[in-house]
């Protein structure tokens, strides 16, 4: 299987096919780049070379026990565009993977990036603080930690058939297969990376990465997201890069690249061929 190792001695599993323009994609928590197929295949279909790797501790990357933050993450993210010499890439983000993409693009992407797209993401900061206090309280977090440390397996399939993909809204048409495979992708990372991950990404201010972002960005967001709420994201973030468009999608969840990936990937292609 393709391979990259980073500087510090991490192996990092990606996936590279097709040819064209080349579209990168960034997982969210706790999944793998498994997450995108319904983009990746679409859009290899329409002539491009689509990307898409397993973060560090994350599906078939490695499993060590170092390195769950953002700036080893944008500097994995780098090193597999360094491998495939990746030029005029489209890089395209969900949830933690947003932040993934604001920081590779703030501090490893200069003349390399051609476009951004944050979908569902993190940014600029999720947890409260003074600076920052319509954040979501820390207490939020520590109880996603616990579910990790405890039962890692139920709390998966609780997140899955629930608030992720608003599967717990009156009316909505459940996908036993949707949740089985965020299960599956989940259960294949490491414990701990995932642990140490959910600081990453509630806790790492990306305020100044966005405001370094000088390419043409669209944010995609659903507002009835129930794990990453639109108010204190995307609202913001929009406000921060200086080449922004927000596009706010009545009654989709976060997992909306899931559940209404038709959606999502008209509108992305859109973004890239525009």
């Amino acid at each position: 299987m393709p391979f990259v190792t980073t500087g510090d001695g991490v192996e990092i599993f990606y996936k590279d096919w097709g040819s064209g323009r080349p579209v990168m994609f960034h997982h969210g928590w706790p999944l793998s780049s498994d997450a995108w197929d319904a983009q990746l295949l679409f859009l290899v279909r329409r002539g491009y070379r689509v990307v898409a790797h397993d973060r560090r501790g994350h599906g078939r990357s490695a499993q060590v026990g170092h390195g769950h933050d953002m700036d080893h993450y944008a500097a994995d993210a780098a090193a597999v565009v360094a491998h495939l010499g990746l030029r005029d890439v489209v890089h395209v983000g969900h949830c933690a993977g947003g932040g993934e993409v604001a920081r590779y693009v703030a501090r490893h992407g200069a003349g390399r990036v051609a476009k951004a797209v944050l979908i569902a993401a993190v940014p600029p900061l999720m947890v409260q603080t003074e600076s920052n206090p319509a954040g979501l309280p820390v207490e939020v977090f520590d109880g996603f930690r616990e579910g990790v440390a405890t039962d890692r397996s139920q709390f998966y399939l609780d997140i899955a058939s629930g608030p992720f993909h608003g599967f717990n809204r009156p009316g909505a048409d459940v996908s036993e297969g949707i949740i089985q495979n965020w299960w599956r992708q989940g259960m294949a990372g490491s414990a701990q990376a995932h642990h140490e991950g959910i600081g990453a990404f509630s806790e790492t201010d990306f305020t100044d990465d966005l405001r370094a972002i000088d390419v043409p960005t669209l944010l995609l967001h659903g507002d009835d997201d129930q794990i990453v709420p639109i108010a204190n994201s995307a609202r913001s973030a929009v406000t921060l890069v200086e080449h922004a468009d927000l596009k706010v999608y009545p009654g989709l969840s976060h997992g909306m690249c899931s559940v209404n990936a038709d959606t999502v990937n008209a509108d992305l292609l859109d973004f890239i061929k525009s």
